[in-house]
């Protein structure tokens, strides 16, 4: 049976999980969490196979902190990468926080609470609605909801999923309260072992690239490597490398797999004008519309 580590029961990452392995669900081991440092730990020490981690998001961009651990922190191989919709809904008691006509009384909710990504994706519903209510973040959103359960009549609520509600007996007060509709999440699937539960036509190879100094044009020549064998680039993002300000590395995915001719030449190009490369993984991509198929 194959483990996983993934954030909290009823959380984006809960279902974002489950909508990957699809019918071999009944064939996975799922372990829960409240906070994404013992996702990968639990990988890391070699408690699960996979752990399942979000990290970029089409309102709040990059998730730094899951970068900066699967960067730093551990030393997992990519194995799969997909997108889920992240649909964010506010959640609470109905008998506490409808008026008597069965409509959402605002001015009884005094707290909402979030995993600090879902609640950056409802901003500006939180301004328009809510801007007397405190904001306070969490580990994640269905932890949220749960602190909601245990705390009746304090007028709390949490933004969270459908499924995190009816598991702790709460209502959805209002639904898709997210800022834009095409709210997508990018999730990596990470581990030792390679990921064989489905097949995708579309593969990409995610590298880490520190130069060996800040010089002019050192950039431009990384990404000359690509531009001249017409190697197509979905991301390039820079992360301080932490040991002195002003120093980066580039976190770069490429639309192609490593086991091509192409690709190990580019890098092979890079290593010769002085840079580090980290291969992060080689690995298929599942758009949403094909995951689950």
């Amino acid at each position: 049976m194959i483990s996983v580590a993934c954030l909290t029961k009823g959380s984006t990452s809960d279902e974002a999980a489950k909508y990957l392995f699809g019918a071999h669900n009944d064939d996975i081991n799922y372990t829960y969490h409240r906070m994404i440092a013992d996702v990968f730990l639990s990988t890391a020490e070699g408690r699960t196979d996979y752990a399942i981690i979000p990290i970029e998001n089409t309102i709040d961009g990059s998730v730094s902190l899951h970068t900066d651990w699967l960067v730093d922190e551990v030393n997992l191989p990519i194995q799969a990468e997909w997108v889920y919709p992240s649909i964010q809904n506010l959640i609470g008691s109905s008998t506490e926080l409808l008026d008597d006509a069965g409509g959402l009384a605002y001015g009884r909710i005094t707290k909402v609470m979030s995993h600090p990504v879902a609640m950056a994706q409802c901003t500006q519903y939180l301004k328009r609605h809510l801007p007397h209510a405190e904001l306070e973040h969490v580990g994640s959103t269905s932890e949220a909801v749960r602190i909601v359960r245990d705390n009746p009549g304090l007028g709390w609520a949490a933004i969270g999923q459908v499924t995190a509600a009816a598991d702790n007996g709460l209502s959805v007060l209002e639904t898709a309260v997210t800022d834009h509709d095409n709210n997508f999440t990018r999730f990596l699937l990470v581990g030792d072992k390679p990921f064989t539960v489905r097949e995708s036509a579309a593969h990409k190879t995610s590298i880490l690239i520190t130069m060996p100094e800040d010089y002019p044009g050192a950039l431009h020549q990384v990404l000359s490597a690509f531009s001249w064998r017409r190697i197509n680039l979905s991301r390039i993002e820079s992360r301080p490398t932490k040991k002195k300000l002003g120093n980066y590395y580039f976190l770069i995915d490429i639309e192609m797999s490593l086991d091509t001719v192409l690709l190990p030449s580019a890098i092979a190009e890079i290593e010769a004008i002085g840079c580090q490369v980290r291969v992060l993984g080689s690995y298929p991509s599942f758009k949403y519309e094909t995951a689950g198929a």
